[in-house]
């Protein structure tokens, strides 16, 4: 858009920058005409965004050694915009494959490339590390075609267009702070995933066993080769100061939410809302649990009806709470209809709705691959981690009801085997689980995530669930179900939370220890001059002087070194995965242990602050994702919700206190009792689900706003371009057939 009207290498254009006097000369009627005021503001905007870009230093006389789509845009370090997103080459990459991957990232759209701006670190053994960036003006021509959404100045949220970006900068708000450094990281990300391989390219240059499809993610090709070694976002240390201040060292103020959406997206900002929300939400249920404890237990039966109205009501409200938060951030309109994920697969073709070309890939087969072929296997491991549980059981019973077979010391081998069998199972379940889905070749992120959580979560629910419900019905143990819920809720989470956040930092400081050490070690065997190091390089000085290198000084190289050290962080499954178990154990069996929300408040208040630390000093930064709910995980939670009226019914059933007081029943009746009041409870439920409205009113309001002039500027279109046609079908008709009529005065 902006590169066909003010190119950035017409040096006559920008020496004119500033020199230019407002139109309308010495006329005051027009130097007061507001409309002109509007139009200058926004040319003078855009003549400052294309100055800017002029200052850089650009060295094009490179592009002829690798051909025509290959453009390079180099500048120096002092020009250079700040680093967004690090790729580290592995150091065994061969020079055609980097230079191949380099090339599509800063060459022209047209011709499959990113048009990004690349720097390179000095070159040393450790392989190659580039720094991408981008423009200011490419930053806003990708904001507008991923229909970015911003609040304008009348504080309504809509998608972002360039050509109303005054109305967009509000209170006089500069250009620059436009965009949030999380929207910018996550804007070279998309761009880089979208960098598709055309129809040439066959394979991965200098490596022909690894081809290619036409479409195929470059970046994720790269990653998959190993050429790519890692990529990743720095952090933006005086932002993250401010941020850790107010949050996870701060106990008693509640979390900046907004602040963490602007540094780490909406994906993180919504997983510390729901944390915070569901721990708020628990302080009911752990005060019934203090009265129940304390008043008799006769108290069971109401208790375990509140907890079923308490479930139901909360993520009610949360879906409203989501629902609010996701227009505020501009992402209630995410729909399965979006760009395709970087790793989608299939035929470039025309999308039927959007018009733009993208891979396309037939919907019934990934719902054959689905039903006919993960389906089946995931039901396999299903059941196989169930029969392991079993014979966990009887190893466990042989060894105690036979003392004089086996010795009495091995009573807890058969549950540490089990542990340490789940724990194996688990990780090689969860490669399972992504191979199987990323071969589904689900079309969108969301899609793909829901459906890897879907089967990841099948399994979690058999490992962590089934031996409890096992000792309720099977085994009828109350003390021995009371006695591995408390264990579960107490003594596990101590252990995530040294596993989260306490190990992962003792690593990274014996990690930076190491490397302090070997970096005075390489300093002082450093006796190689500059041009020694090109000549002992796998890469030639040709390719290398052709991408600009940072300033040794730079502070950027050290801080990229010591985050690449850091842990990355794998998105925010692990972390709901733990708040779903929990909340497991609180609604499931929430009759046999009250006190189990209590031990749940009490953690996730040091969950906040545990992960709040972990990602602001143990991992890397993760790159911003947008998302309007929490996806998979509300209908998990949902299902919990209805299991516990079953568990806790069925509980309440065998409870031998209530069996007791209704002894004049015969079995039939009092089974049919709890029957009963388990449909009583069912019925409750649904009737909260339908009362309680998924969005605030105030949402729906805006939204029917929002729709409704939609539909006006469409209609106000449709009738320009209808004033348009017939204004031409007019004056066509009248000049070839001019209408005659009487001469005044004739009758």
């Amino acid at each position: 858009m902006f590169q066909e009207d003010y190119s950035l290498s017409n040096k006559d254009s920008s020496s004119s920058i500033g020199t230019a006097s407002k139109p309308g000369g010495g006329d005051d009627e027009n130097l007061n005409d507001p409309s002109i005021d509007k139009l200058w503001g926004i040319h003078e905007r855009i003549n400052k965004l294309r100055g800017h870009m002029s200052q850089q230093k650009l060295n094009l006389d490179k592009t002829d050694e690798f051909g025509e789509d290959f453009e390079i845009t180099a500048t120096d370090s002092t020009t250079f915009p700040p680093t967004y997103l690090v790729i580290r080459v592995h150091p065994a990459s061969k020079e055609e494959a980097v230079k191949w991957l380099v090339g599509k990232i800063r060459g022209k759209k047209l011709l499959g490339g990113a048009e990004l701006v690349v720097l390179r670190k000095p070159y040393d053994e450790d392989g190659l590390e580039f720094h991408v960036s981008a423009s200011p003006i490419k930053f806003l021509e990708i904001a507008e075609e991923m229909e970015l959404v911003k609040r304008d100045k009348h504080g309504q949220m809509r998608e972002f267009t360039v050509n109303d970006l005054e109305n967009f900068l509000v209170d006089g708000m500069n250009v620059d702070d436009f965009l949030t450094s999380a929207e910018r990281q996550a804007i070279i990300r998309h761009e880089l995933e979208n960098i598709r391989a055309l129809p040439t390219d066959i394979h991965v240059p200098g490596y022909p066993f690894y081809s290619m499809c036409e479409g195929q993610s470059v970046l994720h090709k790269c990653i998959q080769c190993g050429i790519i070694s890692s990529i990743y976002a720095l952090h933006d240390q005086e932002h993250l100061k401010k941020l850790g201040r107010s949050w996870y060292r701060s106990v008693f103020q509640k979390q900046p939410l907004d602040e963490i959406k602007i540094y780490f997206g909406e994906s993180i900002a919504l997983y510390f809302t729901f944390l915070g929300f569901y721990t708020t939400a628990l302080l009911f249920p752990t005060f019934l649990g203090f009265v129940q404890l304390l008043v008799s237990i006769e108290t069971l039966p109401v208790f375990c009806i509140f907890n079923v109205i308490w479930v139901t009501v909360f993520l009610e409200m949360w879906r409203r709470k989501s629902n609010e938060l996701a227009y505020k951030w501009g992402t209630i309109g995410m729909t399965s209809l979006g760009e395709p994920r970087a790793n989608f697969r299939g035929q470039m073709g025309k999308d039927p709705i959007t018009g733009k070309l993208c891979p396309q890939y037939p919907r019934y087969k990934t719902y054959l691959k689905m039903y006919c072929v993960s389906f089946p296997i995931v039901i396999a491991c299903l059941v196989g981690a169930y029969i392991i549980m079993l014979i966990s059981f009887w190893m466990e019973d042989q060894i105690k009801y036979n003392p004089e077979t086996w010795s009495q010391d091995l009573l807890l081998l058969p549950s540490v085997l089990y542990t340490a069998l789940v724990y194996v199972m688990n990780c090689y379940y969860r490669k399972l689980a992504t191979f199987l889905t990323e071969w589904e070749n689900h079309r969108t992120q969301s899609q793909f995530d829901r459906h890897r959580v879907t089967k990841l979560i099948l399994f979690e629910f058999v490992n962590n669930f089934m031996s409890l419900f096992y000792i309720a019905f099977i085994i009828q143990d109350m003390e021995m179900l009371r006695s591995q819920v408390a264990t579960m809720l107490i003594i596990l989470q101590a252990i995530n939370h040294m596993q989260e956040a306490v190990l992962p930092l003792l690593i990274n400081v014996g990690f930076a220890k190491i490397s302090q050490w070997k970096n005075g070690w390489k300093n002082t065997r450093q006796t190689k001059s500059k041009q020694k190091a090109f000549e002992d390089s796998r890469y030639s000085r040709e390719f290398l002087e052709t991408i600009p290198a940072i300033d040794p000084s730079d502070s950027r190289l050290n801080q990229a070194e010591q985050e690449g050290q850091l842990e990355i962080y794998e998105e925010t499954y692990d972390d709901y995965l733990e708040m779903f178990i929990q909340f497991g154990y609180v609604v499931l069996f929430s009759s046999v242990y009250p006190a189990a929300a209590l031990w749940a408040v009490i953690n996730n208040v040091l969950e906040i602050r545990a992960d709040a630390f972990r990602l602001c000093l143990v991992h890397q930064r993760p790159i911003s994702r947008k998302v309007k709910d929490i996806g998979a995980w509300q209908r998990a939670f949902e299902v919990i919700g209805g299991l516990s009226i079953m568990t806790n019914c069925g509980l309440l059933c065998l409870s031998p206190h209530i069996r007791s007081r209704m002894a004049h029943k015969t079995d039939l009746e009092y089974i049919l009792t709890f029957i009963f009041l388990e449909h009583i409870l069912l019925g409750i439920r649904y009737l909260l689900h339908i009362a309680i409205p998924d969005k605030p009113e105030w949402v729906r309001v805006e939204l029917a706003k929002k729709s409704y002039e939609s539909r006006q500027a469409l209609k106000h279109e449709k009738a320009l371009k209808s004033k348009r046609y017939l204004t031409r079908r007019f004056n066509t008709v009248h000049s070839k057939h001019p209408i005659s009529g009487p001469a005044l005065g004739n009758k």
